[in-house]
């Protein structure tokens, strides 16, 4: 799965502002995959807890184990996550053992909007969505996914019309930046940094804002452009009194934007 930009059609923003808005519950019925793991040490950072790059490394993982479960892997190998969301309401820390539900919750026939919500055993709380396009790999544009496949996930949710709309469009406006090196590990098959490594900046980033992380908070990382190994990304950081904003850029040229702020309950 890679984070090639792939652009669906805009609509007019919503009267409420989405960075706000709560993510959908567990529908009653319907198709939720549901799926238990040990929570691995890997990913946990220096105080036990679960960091959020390996968040990421969970859902993108589930999404495959997802598709196993749907036989649709096969049919449909090529995503890319334009956009995730990660509400953060209690921390897990390690040991645990987690339970991942993962459903649609929106859907065109070319993207969807996938839910993930991860319980621990120990009482943590972590609830995701990922705006996924279905790509075709020769031509590296969206496609279509099968009627079985679009039936399937319809089945936990009412939108069947989904539509792009960009959260994170302020402008790199004189920010500062950083130069932040990567390396041969942060690159997929499609020679792009993986959107695990984009989560690595963020948490690299956020480590210090434990006056928003102490309490329930957002993140939400959008993709606009790929970056490639060799090109000099450099992190801009705003702080603010209730959000950190981070842009991705090469040479001046975003590729990336990510926000950290509270969860509105």
């Amino acid at each position: 799965m890679s984070n090639q930009v792939a652009t669906p059609p805009r609509v007019a923003a919503s009267d409420r502002e989405p960075l706000l808005r709560p993510l959908a519950p567990v529908p009653s019925s319907g198709h939720i995959f549901d799926v238990t793991r040990r929570l691995g040490t890997v990913d946990m950072d220096e105080n036990q807890g679960l960091r959020i790059d390996g968040i990421a490394r969970q859902i993108q993982d589930a999404g495959v184990d997802h598709l196993v479960h749907c036989g649709a892997l096969e049919s449909h190998p090529h995503w890319i996550v334009r956009r995730t969301v990660i509400d953060v309401i209690r921390p897990i820390t390690w040991p645990a053992q987690l339970r991942l539900r993962r459903w649609c919750s929106g859907i065109s026939p070319r993207w969807c909007t996938m839910r993930v919500r991860i319980d621990s055993d120990n009482g943590g709380l972590i609830e995701t969505e990922g705006f996924w396009i279905h790509m075709n790999k020769e031509t590296m544009s969206p496609s279509r996914v099968e009627d079985k496949f679009f039936e399937l996930m319809c089945t936990t949710t009412d939108e069947q019309r989904l539509r792009w709309r960009q959260w994170l469009d302020a402008p790199l406006d004189g920010v500062a930046g950083t130069r932040f090196p990567l390396r041969r590990t942060d690159v997929d098959h499609f020679g792009h940094v993986t959107n695990t490594a984009y989560w690595h900046a963020v948490h690299e980033f956020t480590a210090d804002s434990a006056d928003i992380t102490r309490e329930p908070h957002r993140f939400v990382l959008e993709y606009n452009k790929p970056i490639r190994y060799g090109e000099q990304l450099d992190i801009h950081a705003e702080r603010r009194p209730d959000s950190l904003s981070l842009w991705f850029a090469v040479e001046g040229d975003v590729r990336a934007v990510a926000q950290l702020r509270p969860t509105v309950m």
